[in-house]
This record gives C-alpha cells, structure tokens and sequence, in this order.
C-alpha cells in the first residue's frame, strides 16, 4: 500500500459511501472499489462490510484507519515542514475570530503583514464552537474564541479578560455608570449569544451565582441588529466592553455591570499535539509579544 491508497480508505471510512468518497476525492466510483479491493487482498482480510446502504469498518479495517490516519498527518507535516524551510516567510495563515472578539485583530495583521510580506490569509469570522470545529477538522489552524467552552482537544493560550455592560436605550435614573445583576432582574434582557455557548453561559451563571433568575427575552448573535433592538426601544442588553464601541451616533446609554463573577475571556486554540506551521507559530509569538486590549475586530 502507498499513501494515496490509505488517504482513498480514510475517506471511504468517514464517508461511509464509496459514492460519497469518490466524490470527496473528486475521482470515480469504480476506479475506488477496485483500490479498495486491491487494499483487502494485499492484506488478506476485509476492512469495510455493507450494512444496509452504509458501510461498517471491521475490527481489521478499524486497526488500518487508526494507522492510515497516524501516517498521512506524519506525511502531511513532513511535506509542510519541508517547504516552510524559509522560517515561514511565505505560507498562509488560517484563522478564525469569534463574533464577538475583543482582540485588535486588523491592528495584529498589519503588524504581521510588515514582518512577512508573502503570507496569504484566510480569516472566518463565527461563533466559538463553530470555530472549534473548523480547528478540529484542521480547516483552520487557529482561532480566537470565547470562553468557557470544552478545549480538551485544544492547546489554549489566555488574550484578555473584559467587563460586561448593561445597554439600554433610556438613561437609568440615579444609575452613575455602573450597575448590579441584582439592579437588572426585572428589565427585559436579550443576549448577544445563544445557549451552549460561551457568552450566553457566563452571564446565566453570573446571575444564578447570586441566586437571580435574569428576564430574558431574546438572544440575538448578529451585533448590529441587537443594537438596533436596544436603540429601538425592543429590550435591553448585557453585552461585553467591546461592543460598546459601536455605541457612538445609537441612541444607547451604557453602564457597567459590578459583578466579580461576570467577565468575559479570551482565548487563542489551536489542535493539540498537532504541527502547527511556521507562520501559525510567527503569528502566536507576535501576539504573545505585546499586550492585547479590546477592540473591534
């Protein structure tokens, strides 16, 4: 067996089709039946069995994909390894940025843009647990999401912590500038992020650490229009410190919330125990060099 042949059974063993791994290594069914065949007799045992309309990997064909897998990451690295000779100067960088980031990412671009002139990017703007995905499946390299979520899989390098705000459109009456979860309770809340997710899981358990039950209306991930929602007079919000710099020229007032149990964290993952190429690495070691303050990536 080459390594052509074991990147054919992988994609036959994720697929489950022949039909459907053809088509995701843009070949014909045939000429894959007849490699797959080729692979059992080499080896003198069946690797996959029809059950029903799928296929199901036998204990022999579960045992290849294991190594199959282990050998074309070690080629995959090797070749990436080797044409990244140049200390990365030429190269792509592959990243995602969460919806709602607090990371000056066009700032840290540009920087990187100055030092390696060649990179090509590909930046995907997403919800954290979409960005792990894409992580995961190793169609980005990095990205910067929002915590907690569950990173077992992940290498996880901490950015920045931030408040959150109380955003509403009519001014609170003898308020200051600051406010409690106790002094929100009753007001129509909607939240910049659905359930599950890292935002929208910090704020409810900063309200049940203090045993308050928040009035939630709405979650709404898409910034503009909550802010729209908020300046229109449809409910009020708690978003954090970075959206607050979209505020100026909206008819919106607001406060802080004081709370020491509601923050919101930044972070950057990448796959864990996995080759991460030289301009993945260049890009950490920059935003490692500098401190990082909230923006409007």
């Amino acid at each position: 067996m080459d390594i052509r042949q074991l990147r054919y059974f992988i994609a036959i063993v994720e697929e489950r089709k022949i039909s459907a791994a053809a088509q995701r290594l843009h070949m014909s069914q045939p000429p894959l039946s007849q490699q797959l065949k080729a692979m059992e007799e080499e080896l003198g045992t069946t690797l996959v069995e029809r059950s029903g309309k799928l296929l199901e990997v036998t204990e022999s064909g579960k045992a290849l994909y294991q190594y199959a897998m282990q050998m074309t990451q070690l080629m995959d690295e090797a070749v990436s390894e080797v044409k990244e000779m140049g200390n990365g100067v030429k190269g792509s960088l592959n990243i995602g940025i969460n919806t709602l980031s607090s990371i000056e990412l066009p700032g840290l671009l540009h920087q990187f843009k100055t030092l390696y002139p060649h990179v090509t990017y590909k930046i995907q703007q997403n919800e954290s647990s979409r960005l792990c995905e894409l992580v995961k499946n190793r169609v980005l390299e990095l990205a910067i999401i929002r915590l907690p979520l569950e990173l077992d899989e992940f290498s996880v390098i901490h950015l920045h912590s931030e408040p959150f705000y109380f955003i509403t459109s009519q001014p609170v009456p003898a308020s200051g500038m600051e406010m409690t979860l106790s002094d929100l309770r009753d007001y129509p809340l909607m939240l910049p992020s659905t359930e599950g997710l890292g935002v929208h899981y910090t704020i409810l358990m900063a309200f049940s650490a203090q045993q308050l039950k928040p009035n939630i209306v709405a979650e709404c991930s898409d910034i503009p229009l909550l802010l729209q929602l908020v300046s229109s007079g449809f409910g009020s919000a708690i978003v954090p410190e970075t959206v607050i710099a979209q505020l100026p020229g909206r008819d919106i007032h607001a406060y802080q919330i004081m709370d020491s149990h509601l923050s919101a964290a930044t972070g950057l993952i990448s796959l864990k125990d996995h080759h991460l190429s030289a301009t993945a690495q260049h890009f950490i070691e920059l935003m490692q060099s500098q401190p990082v303050t909230p923006g409007s990536a």
